[in-house]
């Protein structure tokens, strides 16, 4: 390949690939020929021959697309690209200031230009400074850090800790018996088995119900404004489901998706290819009450019984404009033991439930809470390990707060 083209194709891989992209050198090579056999006559082609190359998952294509623009910004882009110019990172002068880059794409792209520097420049003395009043753990800091403002190398922290994350959901009483030696209730089959074989007097045998954590169902909106949390909250949905038996999960956008066996898989990476593979509403419109009535007729008395706990993870917004959706949560609320509502929007002090959405939703929950940070999903297993609070005493006493 003549030219700087080359050197401009792998600094815009390596950029990628610092973002969080998993792209290697065969990536790499399979992209220049891609190139070559495509050629760069037109913006749309080369996008597209690189999206093929370097994008295999949904959750991939918000980084690659604004690297791709801002990488390749100029519009006249066969002409730089023949003049094989290294594209410049930095905004044009006298440019509009768009849409803001995000936080792991910056990093990326930051790390790829000091790379790119003069190697014989002499490294300056870096010039240290500690404050002793700000000496928090790196742990503690990322526990409270909102998911949408965290960097790379926090994400894949997060990742990790939220792969050990355990749920402690508080057993129930089942209506099966267990032998127990100080049970309440008096076993005679087994009582008279046991005199049967003694030959002797009958001793008592004592049972107790079983008991069993209820099933867990959770259904999770993956549409566009959920997709910066969506991810994390997925590698929670698989820590969970291959921690403990009876968990159900459900993705909607437009339509709804059961994931539940796609994440039993114990490798994280392959499970979430499997259900970014079966998927196909990802950072979508929305339509709450259309997924929930399909959720409620076909899924719910296969997974609401015996107690089960429902979490609900959505923002509230919904295309529909709350069509149907009062009925269907209405629904879902008295087919299931509790209804938790976990809300990213809540992190705000000033939230309200203003949309139609959301008005629909909340007269028939249980628990109102925030899921933003590894802090708000800690808290969430200690409410699972204690007796459910009242239908809608939950709610109230978050109105009761805010009205204060």
């Amino acid at each position: 390949m003549p030219g700087r083209l080359l050197e401009n194709l792998m600094f815009f891989a390596r950029t990628l690939r610092a973002a969080g992209l998993p792209i290697g050198p065969g990536r790499v090579i399979e992209a220049l020929k891609a190139v070559e056999t495509v050629g760069i006559e037109r913006r749309d082609d080369l996008y597209w021959t690189l999206h093929s190359v370097f994008v295999n998952r949904q959750d991939q294509r918000p980084i690659f697309d604004q690297a791709f623009h801002v990488f390749w910004r100029n519009p006249k882009l066969l002409e730089r690209m023949m003049a094989m110019l290294l594209p410049s990172i930095g905004m044009p002068e006298g440019e509009e200031k768009g849409e803001e880059i995000s936080r792991r794409l910056a990093e990326a792209m930051r790390a790829a230009e000091g790379d790119g520097g003069d190697e014989d420049q002499e490294p300056e003395e870096e010039e240290i400074e500690l404050d002793a009043a700000m000496t928090f753990s790196d742990r503690e800091l990322l526990q409270q850090a909102d998911f949408e403002k965290m960097s790379i190398e926090e994400l894949e922290q997060a990742k990790r800790l939220v792969q050990r994350m355990t749920l402690p959901i508080m057993d129930l009483p089942t209506r099966r018996f267990a032998p127990d030696p100080h049970g309440r209730r008096i076993d005679m089959r087994a009582t008279l088995r046991a005199s049967l074989r003694s030959g002797g007097p009958p001793a008592l045998r004592r049972r107790n119900p079983r008991r069993r954590h209820p099933p867990l169902v959770i259904i999770c909106d993956i549409s566009g404004s959920m997709s910066r949390y969506s991810r994390i909250v997925l590698h929670f949905m698989h820590a969970v489901t291959n921690d403990r038996d009876r968990v159900f999960a459900f993705l909607f956008g437009t339509r709804l998706t059961n994931i539940t066996r796609l994440l039993r898989h114990r490798d994280v990476d392959v499970a979430l290819d499997r259900v970014t593979k079966t998927v196909e509403d990802w950072s979508g419109g929305t339509r709450i009450g259309y997924c929930l009535a399909e959720f409620n007729a076909k899924w719910s008395r296969r997974v609401l019984g015996q107690g089960a706990v429902v979490l609900f993870i959505s923002d509230g917004l919904d295309r529909d404009i709350g069509e149907g959706l009062e009925r269907e949560m209405e629904r879902l609320h008295k087919s299931c033991r509790r209804l938790i509502w976990l809300n990213p929007l809540l992190r705000y002090d000033a939230y309200e439930p203003r949309s139609m959405g959301a008005r629909a939703i909340m007269p028939h929950i249980d628990d109102f809470r925030p899921v933003h940070n590894l802090a708000s999903l800690a808290d969430l297993g200690a409410v699972l390990a204690t007796p459910g609070r009242r239908r809608m005493e939950g709610v109230s006493r978050w109105l009761e707060q805010r009205k204060q």
